[in-house]
């Protein structure tokens, strides 16, 4: 095994030298998380990754409406790469005209913008504005969900699958609270741009004007999305996602009781998490956080970093407790490639392992010439001889 040196250091202040802060500091009190009523929930930070609470959360079940977060997110895609417009206008079906459930209203033979198709599906949940995009994207609402089940896969969501754009019931579409919170994430993330879109509290098309029915828009201004969902197989769902003080959880309910008690649930868990925990930011990806000697190389330095930001979700007020240590290679000898794996960072709460991530090479660094190889092996010998 490759012998490491280790160097330590004080999160909250990056790099200094080690001091036995969590001796030192007052012991973070947590309780239990709350009861919830319902038949499969999870609390996420999105940010680091981490679950504060769950519940079945990984059991398959009807997702009903909580699908059209699949139908948009798909859009998103096609919107961010060019391959649709927002004022492309997108032609009714007699098809997408029948679908029944929640609707739009929008009438078959007409052509509707995917601009408002778009907030039909999240605002008014609108059953037909799904099927109109869905034929609209892939040629027929069959070829879509094939495009939803791929890009689920994609997503890493390992429990979903799809057979339809509206969620309306089928024995074979199901998903999970854990894959819902996964998708919300990746709404949240990778298009911001139309995220807002979710947070709108009404929609009114062809002079029928209707309310989003995520309620806690009403109730928190700190929540800006997501979805709802109700048919009797799926029970009342809902994905909500909040953001205090820059720090960002989603919480996703699936088979409550009624429209009130999944909002009420969902604010319980919103509320435990903002109160009890908070995200942290140690290290920035691509960044230097230590400076090394590189034997053979044609230079002598070597700066080292994480490949990503590293971002925790921590109890409130336990930063400063944190222990970082850094382990690097002893000996490390040209050639290096950028992304080489040459350490460990790992950090520490009251003794826990909280993450362990790879430090690695921020750049390259080329052998040297004959005589450079040959002198540094002359100095590496005596330094391994007195060290």
């Amino acid at each position: 095994m490759t012998r490491r040196t280790v160097s330590r250091f004080l999160v909250s202040l990056l790099v200094l030298a080690w001091l036995p802060m969590a001796a030192q500091g007052q012991q973070v009190l947590i309780p239990s998380p709350p009861q919830i009523s319902a038949s499969s929930y999870i609390l996420l930070d999105p940010a680091s990754g981490r679950v504060l609470m769950e519940e079945n959360s990984d059991e398959r079940l009807p997702p009903a409406s909580l699908t059209k977060m699949m139908t948009a997110y798909i859009v998103e895609r096609e919107l961010d790469e060019g391959r649709l417009e927002m004022d492309e206008m997108v032609p009714i079906s007699v098809n997408a005209w029948r679908t029944g459930g929640s609707r739009m209203f929008v009438q078959e033979g007409t052509k509707v913008s995917v601009e408002d198709l778009l907030r039909g599906v999240v605002i008014q949940s609108g059953n037909d504005a799904s099927v109109a995009l869905a034929e609209h994207v892939a040629g027929s609402e069959g070829a879509f969900a094939d495009v939803m089940n791929q890009q689920a896969r994609l997503l890493g969501m390992e429990n979903s699958r799809f057979q339809n754009a509206t969620g309306l019931p089928d024995p074979d579409h199901y998903s999970t609270a854990r894959d819902m919170a996964i998708l919300a994430a990746a709404t949240i993330n990778d298009y911001p741009q139309t995220y807002s879109l979710y947070a709108e509290k009404h929609f009114t098309y062809n002079n029928i004007r209707q309310p989003n029915r995520n309620s806690l828009l009403w109730r928190d201004p700190s929540v800006d999305g997501l979805k709802t969902g109700h048919t009797e197989e799926a029970g009342y769902c809902l994905v909500a996602s909040a953001e205090r003080d820059g720090d960002r959880l989603i919480a996703v309910v699936m088979g409550a009781d009624s429209t009130e008690a999944r909002a009420r649930e969902v604010q319980k868990m919103l509320n435990y998490g903002f109160r009890y925990y908070e995200s942290v930011s140690l290290y920035q990806g691509g960044a230097s956080l230590l400076e090394t000697r590189v034997w053979g190389g044609e230079k002598d330095q070597l700066d080292l970093g994480l490949a990503a930001d590293m971002i925790l979700t921590i109890p409130r007020g336990a930063r400063k407790a944190l222990e970082s240590v850094v382990e690097v290679d002893s000996v490390i000898k040209a050639p290096v490639e950028a992304g080489d794996e040459l350490g460990t960072v790992t950090i520490r709460y009251e003794g826990k392992v909280l993450a362990e991530r790879p430090v690695v090479a921020l750049e390259a660094v080329p052998e040297g010439g004959l005589f450079k190889r040959l002198f540094d092996a002359i100095k590496l010998f005596f330094h391994g001889l007195f060290n």
